[in-house]
């Protein structure tokens, strides 16, 4: 796997590619010597269908493609071959208002495998075809591992024990882990393929949101997916076993397809316990150390689960000072700072904390969003300035001793949402941690709200976890539904303000 990834992009695929995707087929089909698709073969499939063909960069480089065509499927027979899909690799079966996006060749380069780029360019696949309205995707699958068992196990008996998990495929484990289902064994479907005995299993994914076309115009929705997370405070010997719990979590969130995943504030502070005979302002600053190795793990996992980290808050040393800081680690490899405005009082007195001095939005692939950390939401003109500035769902990680700190917390978020027109994720920890002083008990529910209005619900409570319980929280939340609010709300909190007489805003930095 190649380490110090910096950035990961999806791309159109041009001829200017056309080198090293040469390249890259040669040694992805080692074992199938000269199937590589010519230039003209390319030129021809991006002149007829540009949005099919996309290839992932990894710091600029090739690691994966994705190529495909549409189809009008119920003219070709069920028992077909890849020679009658591609029109003896003309692709001049592609029909552009066809409905069935049928897959014609991924792969990812060797050193790539293990980021789970595929499961990237087949979400796009899926997305491609919603945004189309078609009625799903198809394609013949190889099964390379098949050789091994032919005289032993008809295909059929193959794939079997494969969906069993008796035996491991792997290119039919990663299909059916990705949705798709076997519907038929396809005999004799691409010449050459030994390793398969010339065999594959048709593939389908169904579009669940495909309409049958119609002249009445319809609205394309932006659904998120938000997975909360409720840390459990528990002793942990080192940072290796508590990010493998953090990665457990985000690997949990990213099997329900989520685009975020929030962690609470300051969620690593078991790792205190060995320095708990320092005085608390040493000891949180020994803690602090761990920051710049959580922050790169988390980046790395954002990228092999194609997930968008939120990493809660961590303590952070910067010019000699204390700071309550978070990463947003997004899923493109990049990261962005966020810091805590308004420490509290034990923050200041205890370890000697400072208040931070930047407050921003940031663009996702997702929109925009903003983050403020626990104390920091209970203070209306920060969320007021974010949403001035776009903001479609704001973060909230938290950390809170009490019932009563929980409730500040809670019923402030869920006013930042009725009052900024968008949704507001809250997550805490629960339990407690006897050998870490200044942290001894945690209460919380992690929340997501929503504003109140028709659209939404009518307690503008959009999930909710199960108080003082370890637990992930999945909700979606809609978008679009934010800017019909905006527009035709029973009431407009943003567009009603009496900006003539009162304003928000921020200071310019001195």
């Amino acid at each position: 796997m190649i380490k110090n990834i910096e950035n990961i992009e999806l791309h159109y695929l041009t001829l200017t590619d056309y080198k090293q995707l040469k390249e890259a087929m040669i040694q992805a089909y080692s074992s199938m010597p000269g199937s590589y698709w010519r230039e003209s073969q390319i030129k021809s499939l991006i002149d007829k269908f540009p949005e099919g063909q996309v290839i992932i960069k990894i710091n600029g480089e090739l690691a994966g493609c994705a190529l495909s065509i549409k189809l009008d499927y119920d003219s070709f027979d069920d028992q077909h071959t890849y020679e009658d899909i591609t029109g003896n690799y003309t692709f001049n079966t592609h029909h552009e208002d066809g409905d069935v996006l049928y897959g014609i060749d991924v792969f990812i380069k060797k050193e790539y495998r293990g980021l789970r780029l595929g499961r990237r360019l087949y979400d796009y696949r899926k997305e491609l075809a919603e945004k189309q309205n078609l009625k799903g995707i198809a394609f013949g699958g190889r099964i390379p591992n098949y050789h091994k068992y032919a005289a032993t196990l008809s295909p059929k008996e193959y794939i079997e024990s494969v969906k069993r998990k008796e035996i491991h495929d792997p290119v039919l484990n990663f299909q059916i882990s990705n949705d798709f289902h076997p519907s038929k064994i396809l005999k004799g479907y691409l010449e050459g393929d030994e390793n398969s005995g010339e065999f594959a299993v048709l593939l389908e994914w169904d579009n669940i949101y495909y309409e049958k076309k119609s002249k009445k115009a319809a609205t394309k929705k932006k659904v998120v997916r938000l997975g909360l997370i409720q840390w459990q405070m528990r002793l942990y010997k080192d940072l290796e076993e508590l990010m493998q719990q953090a990665e457990y979590f985000v690997d949990a969130v990213s099997a329900y397809r989520s685009d975020f995943a929030l962690f609470p504030e300051f969620f690593n502070a078991p790792l205190m316990a060995d320095n708990n005979h320092l005085p608390e302002s040493e000891a949180i600053r020994e803690l602090a150390k761990y920051t710049p190795q959580i922050v790169q793990k988390f980046s790395e996992l954002a990228i092999t689960y194609n997930i968008n980290i939120i990493t809660g808050s961590m303590p952070e040393i910067k010019d000699e000072l204390l700071y309550n800081a978070g990463y947003i680690c997004k899923r493109d490899g990049s990261t962005e700072r966020y810091e805590k405005l308004h420490v509290t009082p034990d923050e200041a007195k205890v370890w000697g904390m400072q208040g931070g001095n930047e407050i921003k939005t940031f663009d996702t692939d997702c929109g925009k969003i903003g983050v403020l950390i626990c104390y920091d939401s209970e203070f209306p003109e920060l969320s007021r300035i974010l949403a001035e500035e776009g903001m479609d769902i704001l973060f909230v990680p938290f950390l809170t001793d009490t019932q009563n700190g929980y409730s500040r917390v809670r019923h402030c978020a869920q006013a930042r949402a009725i009052e900024n027109e968008c949704y507001v994720a809250i997550a805490g920890s629960v339990g407690n941690l006897p050998k870490v002083n200044n942290m001894d008990i945690q209460y919380a529910q992690s929340m997501v709200f929503t504003p109140c209005d028709f659209s939404f619900p009518a307690n503008g409570i959009k999930a909710e976890a199960t108080t003082n319980t370890e637990m992930i929280l999945i909700a979606d939340v809609d978008l679009d539904l934010l800017k019909d609010l905006n527009k035709f709300g029973s009431v407009r909190n943003l567009k009603d303000r009496r900006t003539d007489i009162f304003e928000v805003r921020k200071l310019s930095k001195k």
